[in-house]
């Protein structure tokens, strides 16, 4: 069985890769998201983004699922994310019953009885933030919270990152292309799995292992099998 560390070190591979070459921006967020759960033993983990005058945003989770997604609705104005990015400071880990009258808006819709936040920051720069939530409380430590910070590092290096080597774009086109992105793959997670009678989280790797065997962009994967009701593309190209 593969360690944490190893799978750490793993994770740092998959990134570095992901940055050095054909760079996909939603792909480093979910890979980031989904890998955050293994790391971190965390129940739902999301990473949410707040293009320059605009408030946060999910970007990025690790699962679809309705829970996580209705507690990401109020995450965007209410919470530790919100906090953490609103003060530029890790929140917690915070156990739910101390958090009522804290953030009641949030912990009246949280499912989940730990949280925790740590802001997406480079500098001077602040992005958004990563929010790690538990079914049970007391198992996050500090040192998990660590690693946390760092991966969310990772995550505004590769956000940077794309921004240098795209100068010509602004940021706020590539984020706000990247929510709709999003969008489109959450709806051909689903078209995938209702053809190939399978759950949305493995519908989801087809789609990914596929971009990477044909170097395309999972978004535009996802835009393929939106278009043809649940056909992966045949070729390299479209």
């Amino acid at each position: 069985m593969v360690n944490r560390d190893e799978r750490l070190a793993a994770t740092f591979v998959e990134l570095a890769d992901t940055l050095v070459s054909d760079f996909d921006f939603v792909e480093l967020l979910d890979l980031l998201a989904t890998r955050r759960t293994e790391l971190l033993s965390v129940s739902a983990a999301a990473l949410l983004l707040a293009p320059p005058g605009t408030e946060l945003r999910p970007i990025a989770a690790s699962d679809s699922g309705y829970a996580l997604s209705d507690v990401l609705a109020v995450a965007q104005h209410d919470g530790p994310a919100w906090q953490s990015h609103r003060d530029v400071t890790g929140i917690g880990p915070v156990d739910l019953d101390g958090a009522r009258s804290r953030w009641p808006d949030f912990a009246e819709r949280a499912g989940y009885r730990e949280m925790c936040a740590v802001p997406l920051r480079l500098r001077d720069e602040v992005l958004g933030t990563l929010l790690l939530l538990n079914v049970p409380s007391g198992k996050l430590s500090a040192s998990d919270v660590r690693l946390a910070q760092a991966l969310a590092d990772a995550a505004t290096i590769g956000i940077l990152h794309e921004r240098v080597m795209r100068q010509q774009v602004d940021l706020v086109t590539q984020l706000h292309t990247a929510l709709h992105s999003r969008i489109l793959i959450e709806q051909a997670k689903g078209i995938l799995a209702a053809r190939r009678d399978t759950s949305v989280d493995q519908a989801f790797e087809m789609m990914r292992g596929h971009a990477r065997r044909h170097r395309r962009r999972i978004s535009d994967i996802a835009h393929h099998i939106v278009n043809t009701s649940g056909a992966l593309p045949t070729s390299e190209h479209p």
